[in-house]
Protein backbone atom coordinates (compact mmCIF):
# COMPACT_ATOMS: atom_id res chain seq x y z
CA UNK A 1 0.00 0.00 0.00
CA UNK A 2 1.39 3.40 -0.90
CA UNK A 3 1.04 6.26 1.57
CA UNK A 4 -2.32 7.99 1.55
CA UNK A 5 -2.60 11.78 1.59
CA UNK A 6 -5.39 13.71 3.31
CA UNK A 7 -7.67 15.35 0.76
CA UNK A 8 -10.46 17.86 1.30
CA UNK A 9 -13.73 16.15 2.18
CA UNK A 10 -17.10 17.86 1.95
CA UNK A 11 -20.24 16.88 3.83
CA UNK A 12 -23.63 18.57 4.02
CA UNK A 13 -22.47 21.29 6.46
CA UNK A 14 -18.75 20.73 6.84
CA UNK A 15 -15.44 20.99 5.05
CA UNK A 16 -12.76 18.62 6.34
CA UNK A 17 -9.55 20.37 5.35
CA UNK A 18 -6.11 18.77 5.46
CA UNK A 19 -4.48 20.00 8.67
CA UNK A 20 -1.76 22.61 8.29
CA UNK A 21 0.48 24.58 10.61
CA UNK A 22 -1.56 27.67 9.68
CA UNK A 23 -4.54 26.18 11.59
CA UNK A 24 -2.72 26.12 14.95
CA UNK A 25 -3.73 29.56 16.22
CA UNK A 26 -7.47 29.10 15.61
CA UNK A 27 -7.39 25.47 16.76
CA UNK A 28 -5.69 26.42 20.04
CA UNK A 29 -8.78 28.49 20.85
CA UNK A 30 -11.16 25.73 19.63
CA UNK A 31 -9.42 23.15 21.84
CA UNK A 32 -8.80 25.39 24.86
CA UNK A 33 -11.43 23.90 27.20
CA UNK A 34 -9.76 21.58 29.76
CA UNK A 35 -13.01 19.53 29.79
CA UNK A 36 -12.02 18.17 26.35
CA UNK A 37 -9.31 16.18 28.15
CA UNK A 38 -11.62 14.48 30.66
CA UNK A 39 -11.38 11.07 28.97
CA UNK A 40 -8.05 11.40 27.16
CA UNK A 41 -5.90 13.13 29.75
CA UNK A 42 -3.51 16.01 29.24
CA UNK A 43 -4.17 19.72 29.02
CA UNK A 44 -4.93 22.15 26.18
CA UNK A 45 -1.97 23.01 23.95
CA UNK A 46 -0.76 26.55 23.44
CA UNK A 47 -0.67 27.90 19.87
CA UNK A 48 3.12 27.39 19.88
CA UNK A 49 2.80 23.74 21.00
CA UNK A 50 0.09 23.11 18.39
CA UNK A 51 2.26 24.60 15.65
CA UNK A 52 5.05 22.20 16.59
CA UNK A 53 2.67 19.27 16.78
CA UNK A 54 0.99 20.13 13.46
CA UNK A 55 4.42 20.49 11.83
CA UNK A 56 5.30 16.92 12.96
CA UNK A 57 1.94 15.58 11.79
CA UNK A 58 2.25 17.30 8.41
CA UNK A 59 5.70 15.74 7.94
CA UNK A 60 4.04 12.33 8.07
CA UNK A 61 4.83 9.06 9.72
CA UNK A 62 8.48 8.00 9.87
CA UNK A 63 7.23 4.54 8.84
CA UNK A 64 6.54 4.59 5.07
CA UNK A 65 3.93 1.84 5.51
CA UNK A 66 1.85 4.05 7.84
CA UNK A 67 -0.15 7.11 6.78
CA UNK A 68 -0.97 9.89 9.23
CA UNK A 69 -4.08 11.67 7.97
CA UNK A 70 -5.35 14.74 9.80
CA UNK A 71 -8.08 17.25 9.05
CA UNK A 72 -9.57 20.32 10.68
CA UNK A 73 -13.35 20.56 10.68
CA UNK A 74 -14.72 23.81 9.26
CA UNK A 75 -18.38 24.65 9.75
CA UNK A 76 -19.09 26.01 6.31
CA UNK A 77 -21.95 28.47 6.99
CA UNK A 78 -19.93 30.47 9.53
CA UNK A 79 -16.47 29.60 8.14
CA UNK A 80 -14.93 28.71 11.49
CA UNK A 81 -12.93 25.74 12.66
CA UNK A 82 -14.70 23.53 15.19
CA UNK A 83 -12.45 20.49 15.70
CA UNK A 84 -10.39 17.77 14.09
CA UNK A 85 -10.67 14.24 12.73
CA UNK A 86 -7.76 11.93 12.11
CA UNK A 87 -6.93 8.51 10.77
CA UNK A 88 -3.78 6.45 11.07
CA UNK A 89 -3.74 3.89 8.27
CA UNK A 90 -1.50 0.86 8.78
CA UNK A 91 -1.00 -2.49 7.07
CA UNK A 92 -2.46 -5.61 8.64
CA UNK A 93 -2.78 -9.27 7.72
CA UNK A 94 -6.27 -8.49 6.36
CA UNK A 95 -5.46 -5.34 4.41
CA UNK A 96 -5.11 -1.68 5.42
CA UNK A 97 -6.71 -0.71 8.72
CA UNK A 98 -7.53 2.83 9.85
CA UNK A 99 -7.65 3.93 13.46
CA UNK A 100 -9.76 7.07 13.69
CA UNK A 101 -10.38 9.74 16.29
CA UNK A 102 -12.21 13.06 16.52
CA UNK A 103 -12.60 16.05 18.79
CA UNK A 104 -15.01 18.96 18.57
CA UNK A 105 -14.61 22.11 20.63
CA UNK A 106 -17.02 22.57 23.52
CA UNK A 107 -19.00 25.48 21.98
CA UNK A 108 -19.89 23.32 18.94
CA UNK A 109 -20.76 20.09 20.73
CA UNK A 110 -24.29 18.74 20.61
CA UNK A 111 -24.87 19.90 17.01
CA UNK A 112 -24.02 16.64 15.24
CA UNK A 113 -20.73 18.02 13.92
CA UNK A 114 -18.58 15.15 15.20
CA UNK A 115 -20.97 12.53 13.83
CA UNK A 116 -21.14 14.22 10.43
CA UNK A 117 -17.36 14.61 10.29
CA UNK A 118 -16.77 10.98 11.33
CA UNK A 119 -19.27 9.72 8.72
CA UNK A 120 -17.54 11.82 6.07
CA UNK A 121 -14.13 10.49 7.12
CA UNK A 122 -15.27 6.84 7.13
CA UNK A 123 -16.94 7.26 3.73
CA UNK A 124 -13.69 8.72 2.34
CA UNK A 125 -11.61 5.90 3.88
CA UNK A 126 -13.85 3.24 2.34
CA UNK A 127 -13.15 4.75 -1.09
CA UNK A 128 -9.43 4.27 -0.37
CA UNK A 129 -7.85 0.83 0.00
CA UNK A 130 -9.01 0.71 3.66
CA UNK A 131 -11.14 -2.26 4.64
CA UNK A 132 -11.36 -1.93 8.41
CA UNK A 133 -11.90 1.16 10.56
CA UNK A 134 -11.45 1.13 14.33
CA UNK A 135 -11.77 3.63 17.15
CA UNK A 136 -10.98 3.36 20.84
CA UNK A 137 -13.56 4.94 23.14
CA UNK A 138 -13.63 5.34 26.90
CA UNK A 139 -16.53 3.27 28.28
CA UNK A 140 -18.07 6.32 29.99
CA UNK A 141 -17.85 8.63 26.97
CA UNK A 142 -21.41 8.31 25.67
CA UNK A 143 -21.04 11.17 23.18
CA UNK A 144 -18.08 9.48 21.45
CA UNK A 145 -19.95 6.17 21.44
CA UNK A 146 -22.83 7.95 19.65
CA UNK A 147 -20.37 9.39 17.10
CA UNK A 148 -18.87 5.94 16.48
CA UNK A 149 -22.35 4.48 16.02
CA UNK A 150 -23.26 7.25 13.57
CA UNK A 151 -20.09 6.42 11.60
CA UNK A 152 -21.11 2.75 11.34
CA UNK A 153 -18.78 1.34 13.98
CA UNK A 154 -19.90 -1.18 16.61
CA UNK A 155 -18.27 -2.09 19.94
CA UNK A 156 -16.22 -5.28 19.82
CA UNK A 157 -15.94 -6.07 23.53
CA UNK A 158 -12.14 -5.84 23.16
CA UNK A 159 -10.28 -3.45 25.44
CA UNK A 160 -7.22 -1.36 24.57
CA UNK A 161 -5.56 0.78 27.25
CA UNK A 162 -8.79 1.21 29.23
CA UNK A 163 -10.95 1.92 26.19
CA UNK A 164 -13.35 -0.22 24.18
CA UNK A 165 -12.39 -1.01 20.60
CA UNK A 166 -15.10 -0.16 18.08
CA UNK A 167 -14.92 -1.57 14.55
CA UNK A 168 -16.35 -1.27 11.07
CA UNK A 169 -15.14 -3.98 8.76
CA UNK A 170 -15.68 -5.25 5.23
CA UNK A 171 -19.28 -5.48 4.11
CA UNK A 172 -20.57 -3.01 6.70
Amino acid sequence: MSALQAQAIGTRRLDLLPLGVEHAEEMAAVLSDPALHTFTGGTPDTPHALRSRYRRLAAGSPDPAVSWLNWVIRLRDVSCLTGTVQATVSPSDYGPIAEIAWVVGTPWQGRGIAGEAARGLVAWLTRQPVHTVIAHIHPDHRASAAVATAAGLTPTGEWHEGEIRWRRGPGR
